[in-house]
């Protein structure tokens, strides 16, 4: 083929609207989750919970959220399904309304098991269109699409403190307005996909034309890789949950701040996840996923091991500058995953979501047990050796990121 007919084939373009649309839409859908754990101090006040049962809370809040993801994207792989997401906002919608109601702690589960459903039906439909609106920008692309999620996370304490503490559990109602946005930017996006998914198959194809084949990976390497990739998720989200999930009573118990005043002190934390989840998919465009997966995970170790023994001041930029390193490495993670099945999209973005959602909670439980039994200071030095689980990147098989 000559130089000339290289140069006339379709450059792939980033729709950067599409992304900020699909990003904002990201927001509003974890936003709405993130009120579940915001609220935990309310809910233990007002039904009486064990740290247990808030942990039980977020196991059935992720293992609902993961259960289906794979199923979903499996099926979108076949039969694209662009109004999906959608129809996971209504489930998102029916579980805040019931959660604002709820006046029983079976209720409470039932409501975060909606909640969770409705995400698991968002992530792998949105995650696809995030990797056909990119262009040649992967990790730019999934950074908007992180950055979305991880600053929809962060807003939950605030508007804890701001309107869930004063106002009470029932006042988690006014969120559905969230969810109704979500569902007009989603309608809006469905419309855009068969139009963006057809430049994106166009530009692969006549990049084929003139490139070495895409690589197929032996189905040991692909095995070793998923399974090298899902530990190191096991031990970030082991991490982050322990934040999520009991911070604010870490904090009350340890420096005796108030419910509103430990909020924010989370929000500031999962502040720091939006940025680093952008920053983490930029840099990985420019040094390769490899080297961003290394560094994300097993670099927050010194700082983490100090954390436990740090006083409030302290306590507070460590957790920043930890949450800043490790939330850089979920982009890494999931493009890297896709570069090992490229085929497989919507299995890769169900599966890696599900993963968060589903090991997530299974650490919830785990650590809200612990904290019953042995103190939720402990549970912390406990966690500050997670990062460890780091080393098991040098199993990772080197692959053509294609960059």
């Amino acid at each position: 083929m000559t130089s000339a007919t290289l140069t006339a084939a379709p450059r792939a373009r980033t729709h950067v609207t599409v992304l900020l649309v699909l990003g904002l839409a990201h927001l509003l859908n974890d936003l709405m989750q993130s009120l579940i754990p915001a609220a935990y101090p309310i809910l233990k006040a007002e039904h009486g919970l064990s740290l247990t049962q808030i942990g039980m809370i977020t196991m059935t809040f992720q293992i609902a959220g993961s259960l289906l993801q794979p199923v979903i994207g499996m099926v979108t792989d076949r039969h694209p399904a662009p109004y999906s997401p959608v129809a996971g906002m209504m489930f998102t919608l029916s579980g805040l309304v019931s959660l604002a109601y709820a006046h029983s702690y079976q209720i409470i589960l039932i409501s975060v098991a909606l909640i969770g459903i409705g995400s698991s039906i968002f992530h792998p439909e949105a995650t696809r269109m995030a990797r056909y609106a990119a262009g040649g920008r992967q990790g730019f692309a999934q950074g908007i699409f992180q950055v979305g999620g991880q600053a929809g996370g962060a807003l939950g304490p605030v508007f804890a403190a701001l309107i869930i503490v004063p106002w009470g559990q029932p006042s988690l109602a006014i969120f559905a307005v969230a969810a109704l946005i979500a569902m007009m930017m989603l309608v809006w996006i469905g419309r855009r996909q068969r139009e963006i998914s057809a430049e994106f198959v166009a530009n692969r194809a006549a990049t084929k034309k003139g490139a070495t084949p895409q690589a197929h990976y032996a189905p040991l390497t692909i095995g070793i890789g998923l399974v090298v990739l899902t530990l190191l998720m096991f031990s970030k989200n082991a991490y982050n949950e322990s934040f999520r999930s009991f911070y604010t009573f870490y904090l009350m118990d340890r420096f005796g701040l108030s419910i509103r005043s430990s909020q924010m002190m989370l929000f500031i934390f999962l502040l720091a996840s939006a940025v680093g989840a952008l920053v983490g998919g930029i840099i990985g465009d420019r040094i390769g996923r490899y080297r961003i997966i290394w560094i994300s995970v097993l670099g927050p170790l010194p700082l983490t091991l100090i954390l436990p023994y740090a006083d409030l001041f302290w306590t507070g930029v460590l957790t920043v500058a930890i949450n800043l390193i490790m939330a850089s490495a979920f982009a890494s993670i999931l493009i890297y995953a896709m570069e090992l099945m490229p085929g497989r999209i919507g299995l890769i973005g169900g599966l890696f979501y599900g993963l968060n959602f589903g090991l997530g909670g299974i650490a919830a439980a785990i650590l809200g047990t612990l904290a019953d039994s042995y103190g939720v200071g402990t549970v912390y030095q406990l966690c500050s050796f997670l990062p460890l689980a780091g080393l098991l990147a040098w199993f990772l098989p080197k692959i053509d990121e294609g960059r």
